[in-house]
């Protein structure tokens, strides 16, 4: 009997060993990056991560603050409240990206492409979006305070209830872009075609900046107070 118990020991032990080799290793913050790779609430500030292929990879809640992250790829990956605090991705591919709740003052996205990404409720006061693609975006009830958006292309993205106050639209293209609800307290509309936007009231143009060059949606005429001082 107690052969017989032994080789019961031995044998469930084996299998367990057996089992566990077979088991998928869990991702952790020190694996090398790669495409998928799971970073979530990893601590990654002040890291050069520049073009590399990070697509489809979940980092949800982490921190890239002061990183710089180039001319990457992230499209398609899970980004929700990330922490990208001066992070720089000039160039990078975010194709859609979930960055909800994101969080990144004066982060460099010039030259990115974060057509169809979410954006809701983020916050990225100060950023740069030169030249960035926006295209089909929600960057709707976020807060996009003094951030550049010069030349960049927000085709048909959400912008409602947005805090886009002295924020710079200079230049972009707008079509289909939804202000309803935005506050554009000193936003910068000069020389911009708005005339394809939607959710623009009198009320809020008032409060905003344009000039001569700046198109309105029909129905709506330049307020006396532009251009701004």
């Amino acid at each position: 009997m107690v052969q017989l118990n032994r080789i019961l020991g031995a044998t469930l032990l084996a299998c367990g060993l057996l089992s566990f080799s077979f088991h998928p290793a869990l991702a952790g913050c020190s694996d090398k990056y790669k495409v998928g790779v799971d970073w979530s609430g990893c601590k990654k500030q002040n890291k050069i991560l520049k073009n590399i292929d990070l697509t489809g990879g979940k980092f949800v809640g982490a921190d890239f603050s002061s990183s710089t992250l180039r001319d990457s790829t992230f499209d398609g990956a899970a980004m929700e409240r990330v922490l990208l605090v001066r992070a720089t991705l000039a160039g990078a591919s975010l194709k859609a990206v979930d960055l909800t709740k994101a969080q990144g003052p004066r982060a460099n996205f010039k030259n990115a492409d974060l057509t169809g990404s979410n954006l809701i409720k983020s916050e990225f006061g100060r950023a740069r979006f030169e030249d960035t693609r926006l295209n089909k975006s929600d960057l709707s009830k976020a807060d996009f305070s003094r951030a550049v958006f010069t030349g960049a292309d927000l085709s048909d993205a959400q912008m409602s209830y947005s805090n886009v106050a002295r924020a710079d639209f200079r230049g972009a293209t707008l079509n289909g872009v939804n202000f309803t609800g935005a506050y554009v307290l000193l936003t910068r509309f000069e020389d911009t075609d708005l005339s394809k936007t939607t959710g623009l009231t009198a009320d809020q143009l008032s409060v905003a900046c344009g000039n001569d060059k700046t198109v309105l949606p029909s129905g709506l005429s330049k307020p006396e107070s532009w251009p701004c001082e």
